[in-house]
């Protein structure tokens, strides 16, 4: 049986991809419950130094599948199995970059906000669709999309429930990056995070996620002495560091 979520893992970079593209990745619950899994063993490979999320034949994700809508809500709100695997991203303590193409829309935009940076293709087309269906968007997703975009932004969007072309989703900070070349620039961002230093960037993503205290800074300091010896003598020797 094909697995709905393809994982590679070359040079340090291991890729997601949500593969369903005769129904354009649309989730289904499997999906949904398959993403923390996965994100558990990369999390535990030390090889692994950043992931990319990413859908099969030319989109990124069409939404939650509408046929499974009552699964993927079991749990309430913020304990559905969406919410989970949103979550299970943020959590996860390496960087996650979204290459994005197609359509990023609702459960896709959802999982794409989860992830530290956004490169879309600049032919991208997104969405945050609830309201067309009856639906209320999940209230920590809800809280993120306004943390990211701004109140007015994340209104227009949930409002509407239209699709927005990627200019504007770069003007409202909704994306990072449109690059030209999308799978050249994100396998060229992807392999230079990977040579840095692992305990530099987790430390990174929890600081900058709101995630450590002082304790915490102060842990990730001591830790981070052996990797700063290697880096400074790397500077020094003139050649790459061995993180």
């Amino acid at each position: 049986m094909t697995q709905p979520i393809t994982v590679t893992v070359e040079g340090g970079v291991a890729t997601l991809t949500l593969d369903r593209p005769g129904k354009r990745n649309a989730l289904t619950a499997e999906m949904w419950r398959l993403i923390p899994q996965l994100l558990d063993k990369l999390a535990a490979d030390p090889g692994v130094r950043v992931a990319v999320l990413t859908g099969a034949g030319g989109t990124f994700s069409a939404g939650a599948d509408l046929s499974e809508i009552s699964r993927l809500t079991e749990g309430g709100d913020d304990t559905g199995l969406t919410v989970a695997a949103e979550q299970a991203l943020i959590a996860f303590p390496k960087p996650v970059i979204a290459k994005i193409e197609g359509f990023c829309v609702g459960g896709g935009c959802q999982l794409a906000l989860a992830c530290d940076l956004r490169l879309a293709d600049p032919g991208t087309r997104f969405g945050v669709t609830p309201a067309k269906l009856g639906l209320v968007y999940p209230q920590s997703s809800t809280r993120r999309l306004v943390d990211q975009v701004g109140p007015g932004a994340a209104k227009l969007l949930l409002y509407s429930a239209d699709l927005f072309d990627a200019p504007w989703a770069l003007r409202t900070g909704l994306v990072d990056e449109l690059p030209d070349d999308l799978h050249g620039r994100v396998h060229a961002l992807a392999t230079t995070i990977a040579s840095r230093s692992p305990v530099s960037l987790a430390a990174t993503k929890e600081i900058a996620d709101g995630r450590a205290d002082e304790a915490r800074f102060l842990e990730w300091q001591r830790r981070s002495r052996v990797s700063a010896a290697e880096g400074v003598a790397a500077f020094l020797e003139k050649r790459a560091p061995r993180f």
